[in-house]
């Protein structure tokens, strides 16, 4: 069992019809019909989302996910229409709020891998394979692959794990043209996203894309088409694992900009709890708050050279 230790109530704003709460995010609509995307500063680890917020997170994942949106326009168009607060929603909702195009979005995380590690290491030491992608013997914890590769999953409900699946999946399911673009586009953002961050000192070891279809695109006849469109958070900590490249040494894990801390503390004696059971995991002591929050900056101040405050 996992899920939310406890589940928040939603947040109610005059116009705006309340649709889902996610591990970090909530969804409402609008009186147009656009999606109002509000990131929490809720966190999670080993499928719970913990009792404990991580302050300023929500609004480092929105603006980081814009810095990033900027410089991939050129090769996907985003879903952020602006990032005015609603009328009547909480001051707290300001720098975390992106009022967004309703997608249809692709029940498919487009992961894109340049290194080796996490669920990938764990299926090429049995296989020598990721997603039935077969790779080079010798490779290590951190090792980077010849070339980057596209290991979609199937996406889960929350408490669930994802389900990583072949690229043949993903085509059955999406039918080859659709999946074919997905693939092309993931490796492209991530090709233009880890050569960014590699020259601010920072490994783009892998990443998670959400895409949907936009039906709002015209092709000059007057006849609505599909267009992809990529969602959600883009590059944060939250999806995306960054190494410092200063300390990147293959063989061993990596120190990571992202919520580390806090999985090794609920991991560690000192938690008094157990992840493998199906016991709620306890709030966080003070000092893996601030820890994270820490982390959470650097990584924004790191990639975009601003300083966050």
């Amino acid at each position: 069992m996992s899920g939310f230790v406890e589940k928040p109530v939603p947040v109610q704003v005059p116009g705006l019809i309340h649709l889902h709460t996610g591990k970090v995010r909530d969804l409402y609509r609008n009186e147009d019909g656009q999606l109002v995307m509000v990131a929490s500063d809720r966190t999670s680890a080993f499928d719970w989302v913990l009792p404990t917020e991580i302050p300023d997170k929500g609004r480092i994942l929105t603006q980081l996910s814009l810095w990033w949106f900027d410089r991939l326009g050129d090769l996907v168009p985003n879903h952020v229409i602006s990032t005015d607060v609603p009328a009547g929603a909480p001051a707290d909702w300001a720098g975390r709020t992106l009022i967004c195009r309703s997608l249809d979005m692709l029940p498919v995380e487009c992961v894109a891998r340049g290194y080796l590690t996490g669920s990938g290491l764990k299926e090429y030491l049995s296989d020598r394979t990721v997603c039935g992608i077969a790779l080079p013997e010798g490779l290590v914890d951190g090792s980077e692959l010849p070339a980057p590769i596209f290991t979609p999953a199937l996406k889960a409900e929350v408490g669930e794990h994802d389900e990583n699946v072949p690229y043949e999946e993903v085509a059955r399911r999406l039918g080859a043209e659709t999946a074919a673009q997905l693939r092309q586009t993931t490796i492209a953002v991530y090709g233009r996203a880890r050569d960014i961050a590699r020259d601010r000192g920072i490994i783009l070891a892998d990443t998670k894309f959400e895409f949907g279809l936009a039906q709002d695109a015209a092709d000059g006849s007057g006849d609505a088409q599909p267009e992809l469109v990529i969602g959600d958070e883009v590059l944060t900590p939250d999806s995306s694992r960054f190494w410092p490249a200063d300390e990147w040494e293959p063989g061993r894990a990596q120190r990571s900009f992202d919520k580390q801390f806090i999985r090794d503390w609920l991991s560690s004696p000192a938690s008094g709890w157990d992840p493998r059971s199906e016991q709620p995991p306890p709030a966080l002591p003070a000092e893996i708050i601030e820890l994270s929050r820490a982390k959470y900056a650097e990584a924004y101040e790191r990639l975009t050279g601003q300083s966050w405050s």
